[in-house]
């Protein structure tokens, strides 16, 4: 049962100091802690938890696997935490220019139609909007907020969830009509598979196999960069797609693309987060309206 006593927030803070400074000893200095405090703090913390967070064989501070996730869950709590304290201060006014780094899927998809509201309760607020799939570095890219698909690398970004979408296999009606229409994983292998080229995308189509999972590799065919240009291949009847529903479902409401094999979709999603550097000084007001309207308003 939990204790009221127990300060976890500040637990946290004591903690993400340690692995950002990578020592106790630094974290106490920055605390205003002695290191044998800061040392026995996270022991009643991995106590409470049940779980080893720092290995402490070495002179350098290590972090466990629980670890890692107990620090990247701390820094996103931290955030949340100081952005509510922000949101409930008067006087700061939501102005200036806000960059942000997305895919080309993301940004004609979900956040074109977004701009407008955005902006109508923001006038102050300008958007400067790049489109990539390529994972930038937001200090280089001079980015305030990048939006990626997938799984997150370990950093010292903070990320907010913005939803999730299933996969698709379509293709147009006169690709069909001129080649069939696959009935089975098999057959998909008798057919034009467009594929991904960027270093981030996953090798082969995942597809259920009586109760199991199989990766369809993909035969050399086409590649493109980004998933609106396999859309844009698939709408011209070049081959299949792969792609999030959300960028192809206004085709097939259209009939412009067909979803095939459905039965044997494994549905695996793919989650969206907004990244944003998060430590460093309180968020800018500008930053911190985007990313809360972008989290009330992602319908995917």
């Amino acid at each position: 049962m939990s204790r009221p006593d127990i300060n976890r927030s500040g637990e946290m803070e004591v903690f993400v100091r340690a692995v950002e400074l990578g020592g106790f000893t630094a974290a106490a200095h920055a605390c205003r802690m002695t290191p044998s405090a800061v040392s026995k703090l996270v022991a009643r913390l991995e106590a409470r938890l049940g779980a080893r967070l720092v290995n402490r064989s070495t002179r350098k501070l290590q972090l466990t696997p629980e670890g890692c996730a107990f620090y990247e869950r701390s820094v996103t709590i931290l955030a949340d935490i100081a952005e509510a304290e922000r949101s409930a201060s008067s006087g700061e006014l939501a102005a200036g220019p806000v960059r942000i780094n997305t895919s080309a899927s993301f940004g004609n998809h979900i956040l074109a139609p977004l701009v407008s509201g955005f902006l109508a309760l923001h006038p102050r607020i300008t958007l400067d909007i790049s489109h990539t799939d390529r994972v930038v570095d937001l200090l280089d890219d001079r980015a305030d907020v990048a939006i990626r698909a997938g799984p997150l690398k370990s950093s010292t970004l903070i990320a907010r969830k913005l939803g999730a979408t299933d996969m698709v296999i379509v293709a147009s009606p006169g690709y069909l009509e001129t080649y069939g229409t696959p009935a089975t994983v098999s057959d998909l292998e008798h057919h034009r598979r467009i594929g991904l080229s960027y270093a981030r995308s996953v090798e082969g189509w995942p597809m259920r196999d009586g109760g199991d999972v199989i990766r369809l590799p993909l035969a050399p065919g086409i590649q493109v960069a980004d998933g609106e240009a396999m859309r844009h291949m698939a709408l011209s009847g070049a081959g299949l797609g792969r792609l999030a529903r959300f960028t192809v479902r206004a085709d097939i409401k259209a009939g412009r693309l067909i979803p095939l094999l459905e039965d044997v979709n494994p549905r695996d999603t793919e989650e969206f987060h907004a990244v944003y550097i998060g430590q460093g000084g309180p968020l800018p007001a500008r930053v911190r309206a985007l990313l809360d309207f972008l989290a009330a308003n992602v319908r995917m």
